[in-house]
């Protein structure tokens, strides 16, 4: 079962993959701190603006597109930090079968941070997805009954 040729050439596929992974993850850190940032600027003072203008529509797409961020965020975060768990530790186990335990530990090491940082960037995801939900939901149900308090003077 594991004579077959192709077994090489999934680990060297899956070893290319360790590099992207942790870049990824480094990328979607910085992703969470601009997105902390603008959930800082929404709080003080987007969703006030947003509530002026009165369109419901445009409260609801600003709003998709913010949420979907926050839950790319939570959920890819997480899949990429699991992946640079598992990765090092293939090539991290033959180590130690061979006594090699400095390798070993860097593979250790690097699964550890990896899983750490992925599941830190998920949760700061999903904290501010949760929060823009509750608060666009507000600022849309604010307009609405802002718009039927217009209709009902009419």
């Amino acid at each position: 079962m594991f004579d077959s040729a192709l077994i090489p050439l999934a680990h060297e596929f899956v070893r290319w993959l360790l590099v992207p992974t942790i870049g990824l993850l480094l990328a979607l850190v910085a992703l969470a701190l601009w997105e902390v940032g603008q959930v800082i600027g929404e709080r003080l003072a987007g969703l006030r603006r947003l509530r002026e203008r009165g369109s419901l529509d445009a409260v609801e797409a600003y709003g998709r597109r913010r949420i979907e961020r926050a839950d790319v965020l939570a959920r890819v975060a997480p899949m990429l930090g699991l992946m640079g768990t598992l990765i090092p530790l293939g090539p991290g186990i033959a180590a130690l079968s061979r006594g090699e335990f400095e390798i070993l530990a860097r593979a250790v090491s690097v699964a550890f941070d990896t899983t750490v940082i992925g599941l830190a960037v998920g949760i700061v995801g999903f904290i501010i997805g949760r929060l823009r939900r509750r608060w666009y939901d507000r600022v849309m149900g604010e307009i609405e009954a802002a718009n039927g308090d217009h209709h009902a003077a009419a």
